[in-house]
């Protein structure tokens, strides 16, 4: 087998085939199930490190399942995209199973399978060339999602993950509608093809298809939590176990990615009845997302309510940058992004160590006794907060200044301005409150803490020394960064990659 020929598949296949060895080794000891996990995690690290080499020259890889050309065959396309998504969950992935190996996975059943099956699902999603595939790879993460939400117990847990499942219940089948009708419309769901036939559509089917695509845009709105379809994360990831709403900090990401990849090929230019099909939507509605998670961060009454709403509101500037949709601003926040998913796991990971620290008062934003390692804790605190803060000198700001500098060629600059700089201001306020009540306002603990463990407080810092990594390359990654973008808006290349002659 030639390697280079097959690594487009292989993100996809070796976290099925983990979660399946897995599957085989779940009455074996914890031990080797733990060695099994990580090895198969560690793996994805030097596949998402090869795409991105592979695909830096702006080459697009198509692997055909079977040797079916498209339209007629399933594709996994690799471009810059999706390199850029792989590696951000494979780093995010591996510290996130770090924090689990302290103790977290041995609270409920099949933890690493799941873990497994939920990593398949994302590079599957993030891989993928048709709109069913997409479907398909939404349902398996969404699955895997589900036990891992649930995984340990408890009554808030339950109940958090009743409502989670229910509500993507719902999006999975609008999911189906959406897709159903373009397939009735186009007879093809090769995303590339679907572009092609979508700008070429006759009048009569252009309120259908129209309606079709703005339903798929709920969709992802949905995944994404874009507003109004917001309420349903905070309580899903601040009730979840801490490893757990450290992945799960990739998801809203999905959701994100999904309405860049699929729009920018059936909404640009040259897309008929779809063209701009977004630009009424997009923008105020990620301002509002924004402005929203903000507000949420100020009214939260624990530290991991307050960290799942700032994924909401990262959340929002990201599909800001991805709504205005000039190069520059597609740059921004394909930076944003990785920097806000390992900063908000970060918070996720530290929140766990304060609420095992404080005892009863868990991570609740009230004045306690003070906390073992407190320097050390509260140094790790600091920089989480700068970062998701959006303070100099680390990536979060490099990231919202690149966002506000691209604002300035645009209608809504203003809008883009007050919102972005207000809320920043609004989240600096509320991170130092919370850095004052479990840091400052203390008094003397009544018996001996539980203090965090080397082992738990590593991959926080782990997640740190990634944020730490985008700030001192930010130089060569926003020239990927805007490669990327650049890639994304000359779509042709894409379609051309995949149909070749077939077009």
């Amino acid at each position: 087998m030639n390697v280079p020929d097959h690594l487009p598949i292989l993100p996809v296949v070796l976290p099925l085939l983990a979660g399946i060895a897995l599957l085989a080794l779940r009455r074996a000891p914890l031990a080797m199930q733990r060695g099994a996990a990580v090895a198969a995690t560690l793996a994805l690290l030097p596949l998402a490190l090869a795409l991105v080499q592979a695909t830096a020259d702006g080459a697009h890889l198509v692997y055909k399942l079977g040797n079916w050309d498209a339209p007629y065959g399933i594709v996994l396309v690799a471009d810059r995209l999706a390199a850029w998504m792989l590696l951000t969950t494979a780093l995010l992935a591996l510290f996130a199973l770090l924090y689990a190996l302290t103790g977290i996975d041995r609270e409920g059943r099949h933890f690493h399978i799941l873990f497994q099956l939920q990593l398949f699902g994302l590079n599957g999603a993030f891989l993928t060339g048709d709109l069913f595939n997409l479907f398909v790879f939404f349902e398996i993460l969404l699955l895997a999602s589900y036990g891992l939400l649930l995984h340990g117990g408890g009554r808030q847990r339950v109940k958090a993950g009743l409502h989670y499942v229910v509500i993507n219940l719902v999006g999975s089948t609008l999911f189906l509608f959406a897709v159903g009708t373009l397939y009735g419309v186009t007879g093809t769901l090769n995303m590339a093809d679907l572009a092609v036939k979508l700008a070429a559509t006759p009048p009569e089917n252009a309120a259908l298809v129209q309606s079709a695509a703005l339903l798929l845009f709920g969709v992802f709105a949905l995944k994404a939590a874009l507003v109004p379809l917001t309420l349903w994360l905070p309580a899903a990831y601040s009730h979840t176990s801490a490893p757990v709403a450290a992945l799960f900090a990739i998801m809203t990401k999905v959701g994100a990615y999904s309405i860049l990849r699929v729009y920018s090929l059936v909404a640009g230019e040259a897309a008929g009845p779809l063209a701009h099909l977004l630009d009424a939507w997009l923008v105020p509605a990620a301002l509002a997302t924004l402005a929203l998670g903000m507000l949420g961060v100020v009214a939260s009454g624990s530290l991991r309510q307050q960290a799942a709403w700032l994924v909401v509101a990262s959340a929002g500037t990201l599909l800001i940058a991805f709504g205005l949709g000039s190069p520059a601003a597609l740059a921004a926040g394909l930076y944003y992004l990785p920097h806000s998913t390992f900063a908000a796991a970060a918070l996720f990971l530290l929140a766990d160590n304060i609420a095992r620290a404080r005892g009863e008062l868990a991570d609740r934003l009230e004045s306690g006794p003070a906390l073992p390692r407190a320097r050390l804790v509260g140094g790790l605190f600091f920089v989480v907060a700068i970062a998701l803060a959006g303070l100099p000198p680390l990536s979060g700001f490099l990231g919202k200044f690149m966002l506000l500098q691209a604002a300035l060629d645009s209608t809504r600059m203003p809008w883009v301005w007050s919102v972005v700089l207000v809320t920043g201001l609004v989240g600096v306020i509320a991170l130092a409150r919370s850095g004052s009540l479990l840091f400052y306002r203390t008094h003397t603990p009544h018996g001996e803490p539980a203090a965090p463990t080397n082992a738990a407080l590593a991959p926080v810092v782990g997640l740190l020394a990634l944020v730490a990594g985008l700030t001192v390359a930010a130089g060569p990654l926003s020239e990927f960064t805007a490669a990327t973008a650049a890639q994304l808006t000359a779509p042709q290349h894409y379609l051309d990659a995949v149909l070749g002659g077939a077009r």
